[in-house]
């Protein structure tokens, strides 16, 4: 069967959906310590993601029909391409792992305060694994599906936005340089994502527009994020950007509808397709992995990765101690976004020295 399969719009929203996931929940609070000056914070992040995506189009140009794990064992050696693939695989199991329990946590601290929430997580895990069972354009259909029926939930901003405050968009930058990298450590990994590039792009036909569709799916989040980021700025004050959890879910609850009681557990319910975009993503790219360094291709690795994430999350472990281990993973993950540009002069020597 053809292997590229994936179409543009494929690639957009592939991009956008796996990097809004559960982010954009927390991200005021993830910039508190920049106050109001947190406004211009995601057109930052996008500038920057649109820098690094590119070094990961170019490598995956010169080898169009390999993804990022094949990259390494052709670049690296089988050997030593291997041993880096298996530190990979390992930080693409626990990035999803961290979505899924900031999600499970939300639903708990606000809908199931009294209950577990083991039956959520394995339904949730479920349906994670048949979307992925089905392959990378199945995972982006559902991706394209989520980012429409969840779109609406911008309407919900209304409220907020006509009770904020404009004078609080205007940043007056009175922070110090340690608080903004601070900030810019807890609030980037909230767009990551489109390093998951690295994977998919042997199936994307156009692969000479491969960036451009990469750069539109990434300018949606970050405009998503940043239309956040401002309607917090204007509605909360300084101490309930650092201290409101999940504070996005407080500004639909600004305004509401009669006939709708609670409107915050709507917006949770419709947040579980994002998430299921994000996860499924990442779990597909994890299997790809495991798939490499096992060198059999078997649907069988998704149901094992599944397995891994939901004993993680079901270790008798606290909330805080989990976060530590995640804030681990995320720091790991900048490593991710620059490897290409290692494998770009590792590519650049051996070429080098076969010309020679």
């Amino acid at each position: 069967m053809n292997k590229e399969t994936l179409k543009g719009y494929h690639v957009i929203f592939l991009v956008q959906s796996i990097m809004f996931g559960t982010g954009a929940l927390s991200l005021p609070e993830r910039l508190s310590i920049l106050g109001y000056s947190q406004t211009l914070m995601p057109i930052f992040f996008g500038i920057i993601a649109s820098i690094s995506i590119w070094p990961m189009v170019w490598i995956c140009s010169k080898y169009q029909s390999k993804n990022l794990f094949e990259i390494n064992e052709e670049v690296l050696g089988k050997n030593l391409g291997k041993f880096i693939n298996v530190f990979i695989v390992i930080q693409l199991i626990l990035l999803p792992t961290a979505k899924v329990s900031n999600y499970v946590q939300l639903i708990q601290s606000t809908a199931l305060q009294e209950q577990t929430t083991t039956i959520p997580l394995i339904l949730l895990l479920l349906l994670v694994l048949y979307i992925v069972n089905g392959g990378i354009k199945n995972i982006a259909r559902f991706c394209i599906m989520a980012f429409f029926i969840t779109l609406p939930m911008v309407y919900f901003l209304k409220w907020s936005l006509e009770k904020g405050d404009i004078s609080h968009v205007f940043p007056v930058f009175n922070h110090s340089w340690s608080e903004f990298f601070i900030a810019f450590d807890r609030g980037y990994n909230s767009i990551a994502g489109y390093e998951v590039i690295l994977i998919f792009f042997p199936y994307i036909i156009s692969k000479q527009k491969a960036y451009k569709h990469a750069l539109i799916g990434i300018w949606i989040s970050v405009s998503l994020c940043f239309m956040t980021i401002l309607v917090s700025v204007m509605y909360f004050s300084e101490w309930q950007l650092r201290n409101v959890q999940y504070s996005v879910l407080h500004l639909f609850k600004a305004g509401g509808f009669s006939f709708v009681e609670r409107i915050d557990i709507f917006g949770i319910t419709l947040w579980v397709f994002l998430v299921i975009s994000t996860v499924s993503g990442y779990i597909w790219a994890a299997m790809k992995g495991v798939n490499s360094i096992i060198s059999k291709r078997k649907s069988s690795h998704i149901y094992i990765i599944g397995v891994i994430i939901f004993v993680i999350l079901s270790l008798p472990l606290s909330h805080e101690n989990l976060e530590k281990v995640f804030i681990v993973s995320y720091r790991v993950g900048y490593a991710l976004l620059l490897w290409p540009i290692i494998l770009i002069g590792i590519y650049f020597i051996k070429k080098k020295q076969v010309q020679s």
